[in-house]
């Protein structure tokens, strides 16, 4: 009598599901057929991997994913490079307070035809000197700047007038220029190094944001893996379930207690299943490649043959997050915020620089010079006797070396001195005056842009910690949610054993737990994501 009842509601229930089971079993043909296909693909990738080299399987843990992304990371790299850049600048600023050393030697020889009886010889007049120079020039801290110059030569002449036969000469010069006004403060090399120093630093913040940003993307991308392990996990055990159930169902059918039809249904799980397991897989390898981006280096030979194996599942703590307290480190320690900052005191040094540039120009000058002159001292013409000229030899009447030269001129016993002020001021509105304007104005711009920017950053940080709290609350009613469909399942499954519910209501309770699974994975998945984002947010953008 049981047999028979069993059969009626077997029956009845067969007549309520068929016309979805109708679509459903042409859906299951192609699922199955897919499935065919795939495994024939499988079997030709088999093959194919046998002469593709063995992957490599790293564990790592989350701290492990974070140092290799500090030393291998492309980006980080990158930005590693501007730093030693903006050194460069620096250094291209100072160096043009480096002295300037200038030498030069030359051999000159000039022949001249006499156009009169003063030309200094009949048919011709030669002169050969042979000169050198050596200066040093420089401009200092304080604006000022100075030339030295020593110069020597020794020449020679055909000219019966010249004293000196050969003739030596040196020369030592001195010239100084101080500005009192406009360049004392502050010049053109000053401010560009002090803009230099400025970039520096604001090079170190970016490079300080692109870490805090990089290791933000390395956890998040971490813990997405591992949620894509554990959704194939849950995948598969969804699929086990429904193999389960499968096999019972036609045990079922063999000894006559289930229709025929019912199978169809269950093979239909079966394949929808294997497509779900299908489909995690593809994510978890889209996963890993986004990690394997983020800390290995893509020159390494093995790159494409590492596989991430996540030694960490995304772990669930409650925590009670301090808004207000987020908020005052964010706007104290922030880079975009140190970078604001940083652009106002550019334009401080702009405005320092240009407010000095209205001011007159007034300049005081030093100009020493210290020269004597040596050689053979030849006795002066007494007459202008054209017919004695070159044919008598002139007599020598002292001979002064070099030496004595350069005393004389180490001594100062030929000075020559000036020292003055030059005063120059332009008449109506200057090009400085007009670009201290505009400085002005953009600092006030930045000054609003500051206080905006701080309105942002405070809204980011409450909205990441309303994220936080949040995703704790779904982590809270996913996994109570997951708990009641396992205690649902479990009554699906003693009905239908019991003969009193179809496999209908066990496969939908199978799949609300598949779906209860998921859900409480990323959500404990997102809730790791959103503190590492709420820690991030405190110290950079989140881009």
């Amino acid at each position: 009598m049981r047999y028979v009842i069993n059969r009626f509601v077997l029956v009845l229930a067969s007549l309520v599901v068929l016309a979805p089971q109708v679509s459903v079993f042409a859906q299951s043909g192609q699922l199955m057929a897919l499935r065919e296909r795939n495994e024939s693909n499988g079997l030709v990738q088999a093959a194919s991997s046998a002469i593709q080299p063995a992957a490599i399987v790293r564990r790592l843990s989350v701290d492990d994913a974070v140092r290799l992304a500090l030393e291998q990371n492309l980006g980080i790299q990158i930005e590693r490079l501007n730093p030693r850049i903006q050194d460069m600048a620096i250094a291209q600023a100072r160096s043009l307070w480096t002295p300037n050393v200038t030498s030069s030697i030359t051999n000159n020889s000039t022949n001249t035809a006499p156009s009169n009886s003063f030309s200094g010889g009949q048919t011709k007049v030669t002169d050969s000197r042979f000169t050198t120079e050596l200066g040093v020039n420089q401009v200092l801290k304080t604006g000022a700047n100075y030339t030295v110059n020593w110069s020597s030569f020794r020449a020679s002449s055909t000219n019966i007038f010249n004293t000196y036969d050969p003739q030596i000469s040196s020369t030592l010069s001195l010239n100084v220029t101080q500005p009192l006004l406009k360049n004392y403060k502050i010049d053109t090399i000053r401010q560009q190094l002090e803009v230099s120093r400025k970039d520096r630093d604001a090079s170190d913040l970016q490079l300080q944001t692109t870490i805090t940003a990089t290791t933000r993307n390395v956890k998040n991308a971490y813990w997405e893996l591992a949620y894509q392990i554990a959704s194939l996990n849950a995948a598969r055990q969804s699929l086990d379930l429904s193999k389960r159930l499968l096999g019972d169902n036609e045990k079922r059918v063999q000894i006559g207690t289930m229709a025929p039809i019912d199978i169809v249904e269950a093979k239909s799980e079966v394949a929808r299943n294997e497509e779900a397991v299908i489909v995690a897989e593809a994510a978890i390898k889209r996963a890993e490649d986004n990690l394997r981006a983020l800390i290995y280096d893509p020159a390494a030979p093995d790159f494409w043959n590492i596989e991430i194996e996540p030694s960490e599942t995304a772990p669930f703590t409650a925590l009670t997050v301090d808004v207000d307290g987020a908020v005052r480190h964010a706007l104290e320690n922030r880079t975009d915020i140190k970078l604001a900052q940083n652009g106002l005191q550019r334009d401080d040094i702009n405005i320092k620089y240009y407010s000095n540039q209205t001011m007159p120009e007034v300049d005081a000058i030093f100009n020493y010079r210290s020269a004597s002159v040596g050689g053979v001292q030849l006795k002066g013409l007494t007459s202008l006797d054209l017919s004695t000229i070159g044919t008598t030899p002139r007599q020598i009447v002292a001979q002064r070396s070099y030496a004595s030269v350069l005393g004389d001129v180490l001594s100062s016993a030929f000075p020559v001195w000036t020292i003055g002020v030059n005063v120059s001021y332009p008449v109506g509105t200057s090009t400085n005056e007009t670009n201290l304007a505009r400085t002005r104005l953009q600092r006030e711009q930045s000054e609003r842009q500051l206080k905006n920017l701080e309105l942002q950053i405070t809204t980011a940080v409450r909205d990441a910690a309303r994220n936080v709290q949040t995703n704790q609350k779904r982590v809270d009613s996913a996994r109570a949610a997951r708990e009641l469909a396992e205690q649902r399942l479990d009554a699906e499954q003693k009905k239908f054993a019991a003969g009193i519910q179809t496999s209908f209501f066990v496969f939908q309770a199978q799949r609300d737990l598949a779906t209860a699974r998921t859900t409480e994975v990323r959500a404990i998945s997102d809730y790791n994501k959103s503190l590492v984002d709420f820690e991030a947010v405190q110290e950079a953008p989140l881009r």
